[in-house]
This record gives structure tokens, sequence and C-alpha cells, in this order.
């Protein structure tokens, strides 16, 4: 348990003070990529695979590590970059695999260089800008000085590259409905925080097959302040949402001092709030009861989304019934 608890400390140091850790890499041009370290179990060189005919146009192959087969994406094809004619000799392309865990599963991406890792704060952490459209592979960017150059940092979102590869079942099992709660859920509204548009539709389309209708919020900030204008205006949170979903890594604010500020506000203080991440391992739990959200969920499990909401509206009703 001691083990538990202090890799909850050092993992909760950064994201309790609205930090991160950027992991920068290069797709075999100029322009340099990035993931959060959360996310990353190792880099190593790119190892024997396996073809798996009638896989994904996307997938390289499958490798054996630390005794399991798991797939290897090309994060190039996958973001939809075009192939490169003339490779730059600086910038080799299919050099390293990024190791990473992303909803309860593992995998690996081949890149090209990997540069180094920086600590910076979310609150440098930018969405991805509007022109470039719907179809772009980032959930947000950055700048971060390299050689005493101010270069942009593009940060991927790789739920979507994930999402594209593995479909995703928002179907309900009927066993989890509890009648005598989804009867009360038509018409309510919860609130979805999270950087990702995949994850936002993810819940949406989970959700509107109860009647829920979903207020979606694209980082922690924005958020924050929906919540406070309502209060502002004089209106119980309680009486506009449900509760609210949020994830743990955006920009601007992260979902951890998101919490933290909602806690700190009495007129906000007991929204139901459950972390939606697609971060794992056994210290989330412990993490949640540190910055004091209701429920942790990992990503992308449609019955634990109906669990949650049913678990608030079963609480309403009671205390309605005992008041």
């Amino acid at each position: 348990m001691s083990g538990i608890l202090a890799s909850v400390d050092q993992r909760t140091k950064l994201v309790g003070e609205n930090r991160l850790e950027l992991l920068m890499f290069k797709l075999g041009t100029r322009h340099i990529f990035a993931i959060n370290v959360f996310k990353v179990k190792e880099v190593i060189t790119v190892p024997a695979m396996n073809q798996m005919p009638g896989s994904h146009a996307n997938l390289k192959g499958v490798t054996n590590y630390r005794g399991r087969s798991i797939p290897i994406i090309d994060l190039r094809q996958a973001i939809k970059m075009p192939p490169v004619s003339n490779e730059d000799p600086d910038n080799p392309i299919n050099q390293n695999v990024i190791i990473t865990e992303y909803n309860r599963s593992v995998q690996g991406f081949l890149i090209g260089q990997v540069m180094n890792i920086v600590n910076t704060s979310w609150s440098d952490i930018q969405p991805p800008p509007t022109t470039i459209g719907k179809m772009n592979y980032l959930t947000a960017i950055t700048q971060i000085d390299v050689d005493g150059k101010r270069e942009l940092v593009e940060i991927i979102d790789v739920e979507k590259v994930l999402a594209e590869i593995v479909e995703y079942d928002t179907h309900i099992s009927e066993e989890i409905l509890d009648e005598t709660v989804t009867a009360h859920l038509a018409g309510k509204k919860v609130l979805v925080v999270d950087d990702s548009a995949t994850a936002r539709w993810q819940v949406r389309d989970t959700l509107k097959q109860l009647g829920i209708e979903c207020i979606e919020q694209r980082d922690g900030l924005m958020a924050l302040n929906l919540l406070k204008s309502w209060c502002d205006q004089g209106k119980r949170v309680q009486d506009e949402i449900l509760l609210m979903f949020t994830d743990a890594e955006m920009p601007e604010m992260d979902g951890y001092r998101l919490t933290a500020e909602v806690r700190e506000d009495p007129r906000m203080s007991d929204l139901f709030i459950a972390l939606n991440t697609s971060l794992s391992g056994s210290f989330n739990e412990a993490m949640v009861k540190k910055v004091g959200c209701n429920r942790f969920i990992s990503k992308f499990q449609p019955d634990l989304l109906v669990d949650v909401v049913q678990q608030r509206m079963r609480e309403i009703l009671e205390g309605g019934a005992k008041g």
C-alpha cells in the first residue's frame, strides 16, 4: 500500500499544480509533436513485428511486449500526414516506438526522432485553432523553447487515432439499467468536459439513449467559467446539471484543478463530479480521493457511465424521499 501511495504523491504532484510533462518527438519532418508522459510506459527501438492480414491500414504489425501481444500503429499514417518522398536525414522516420496505455489497453506508436521531455503548465496548453477544421488529429498546441528558439508543438489526440482503429460500441447492457431510476433521467443534463471531441461524442452517444442531454466543454477553464456564470446569475448548479464528467488532462486547466476549484467555491462545492479518463492503474482510486472527485471511471465503458448517472439520480431520489 505504501508503494501505491508513493505513486499517487509522485504522479499527482504535477497535476495538482496544473502542470504536466510532454514527450516531444518528430515524424520524419521538422514539425514537433507530443503526448503526455502520463500515458507513456516507455520508448523502445523498433521491434520485430508480425503482420496481421486483413488488419487496419494504420496497423504496422503486432509485437511481443513483456509477454503480451500489442499492436504497433504507424502514427504518421494514422494522423493522415503525407508520405515522405525525400526523407530528411535529420528527422528519420520509423526509428522508435512509444509504448502507451490508453483506455485500459497497451499499444505502441511508430514514430521518428525522440527529442526530450519538457515540464510545462496546462495554462500554456491551448486548444488547436478552429481554422484547422474538425478533421485534425490535434487535441492541443503549445510553444516550447528548443535550442533557443520558440517552437510550435502539436499535441496529438490519441483517442481519436485509436477510435478510428478500434470500433467503440456505445451499447448499454440491459442488466445495468434500473427502471425505477432511468424513468427520471429523461430531460436531465450533464456537463461533459474533455479536450477530445471523440471522447465527448462517446459520452454523448451513450447517455442520449437515456434521454440525457450533454453540455460539452473542451477544457477545464471553460467549464469552470460556465459553472461560475450560473452561480453569478443566482442559479443553483445542481438545478442546471445532474453531474459533471471531466477528463483529467486538458488544455488551460486540467480536471484535477477544475475539481479543486469547484470544491473551494461554496456555491457549487456539492456538485457530483466523476473523473472519466483514459488513464489506468491501481493508483487512480486513491487519486480520486485526493482531488475530491465522487467517482473514477476509465474510458470508454458505456455501462459505467450509466452506472454513474444512475447512482447520482438514486441519491437525489433517496434524498427527496427522506426530506
